[in-house]
C-alpha cells in the first residue's frame, strides 16, 4: 500500500503545471516557439496528452505561463523597495530581464506578445511592479508613477529585444561568426556611408567595435533615471545624491 502511495505522489509530481511550464521551457530554449508542441512535450514528460490539458487549455496559455515563470525568476532577484537603493533595484530588475532574454531567446518575443496581446495577465503587470515599487521609493509624485514607469520599462523591453535581435543575426551568419566579427561587419559599412549624408552615424562607427551591450544597456537605464530624478527630485533621489 505504502509502495502504490509513493509512485502515484511520484506521477502527480512530475505532471504537476509547475512541472509542465519547467519542460516547456526546456523546449522553448533547444527548439523555439515552434518545436513546442504537446507532442513534444508529451515525449519529454512520458505521458499522455490528456494529463496536460488537465493542467493547461492550449499552446497560447502555456507560452503565456513558460513566460511568466522565466520573469518570476529574472525579477526575483531585485532588492525590496527602499529610499536608500531604488536605483539599484532598478538597475537589479532590468538586468535580471536583460540576462533572461539573453539565455532564453525565444524570450523577447514573447514579452512582446504579453504586452500587446494579454496586458492583465500576470506578465506585464510583474514586470512593472518590480519596476514601478522603485519607481515610488524614488519619492516620484504618485500622479507620475504610470509614466516614470513606463518608460523605464519601454526602454528595457525594447533595448533587450534589439539585442537579442543582434544576437540572432550573428548567429545567423553561421557557426565560424562571432559576435566580434559581426559589430566589425556593421562597423565597416557605418565607415562606408555618404560623409555628407551620414556624418553622425561614420563619426561613431569605430566606437561600435568594442562596445559592452550590458554596459551600454545599464548606461541607458541611467539616462532615463537621471531624467526621471531630475524632474521629480523626490526623498529617494535625495538621499542617493547625498543632499539630506
Amino acid at each position: 500500500m505504502t509502495t502504490r502511495t509513493r509512485r502515484t505522489q511520484r506521477r502527480t509530481e512530475a505532471l504537476s503545471r509547475e512541472r509542465i511550464v519547467e519542460a516547456a521551457v526546456e523546449l522553448l530554449d533547444t527548439a523555439g516557439e515552434g518545436g513546442l508542441t504537446f507532442r513534444a512535450l508529451t515525449e519529454r514528460l512520458a505521458t499522455g496528452p490528456g494529463a496536460i490539458y488537465w493542467h493547461v487549455a492550449n499552446k497560447g496559455e502555456l507560452l503565456g505561463a513558460a513566460t511568466d515563470a522565466v520573469v518570476a525568476d529574472a525579477v526575483s532577484g531585485a532588492p525590496s523597495a527602499s529610499p536608500d537603493s531604488p536605483q539599484e533595484g532598478i538597475r537589479a530588475v532590468a538586468l535580471g530581464l536583460f540576462d533572461a532574454i539573453e539565455e532564453h531567446p525565444w524570450l523577447a518575443t514573447q514579452l512582446a506578445v504579453q504586452f500587446a496581446r494579454s496586458p492583465g495577465e500576470s506578465v506585464a503587470p510583474r514586470i512593472f511592479e518590480g519596476i514601478g515599487r522603485q519607481v515610488r521609493a524614488l519619492g516620484v509624485p504618485e500622479a507620475s508613477w504610470f509614466t516614470a514607469t513606463s518608460a523605464l520599462v519601454h526602454y528595457i523591453l525594447g533595448a533587450t529585444s534589439q539585442n537579442a535581435t543582434n544576437t540572432a543575426s550573428a548567429h545567423d551568419l553561421g557557426p565560424d561568426a562571432d559576435r566580434a566579427g559581426f559589430l566589425d561587419t556593421v562597423a565597416t559599412a557605418w565607415e562606408a556611408l555618404d560623409p555628407e549624408d551620414y556624418p553622425f552615424t561614420r563619426a561613431v562607427a569605430d566606437q561600435m567595435h568594442d562596445h559592452d551591450d550590458r554596459e551600454q544597456f545599464l548606461t541607458g537605464i541611467d539616462l532615463v533615471l537621471t531624467g526621471i530624478t531630475a524632474l521629480h527630485p523626490g526623498e529617494g533621489g535625495k538621499k542617493e545624491g547625498g543632499l539630506m
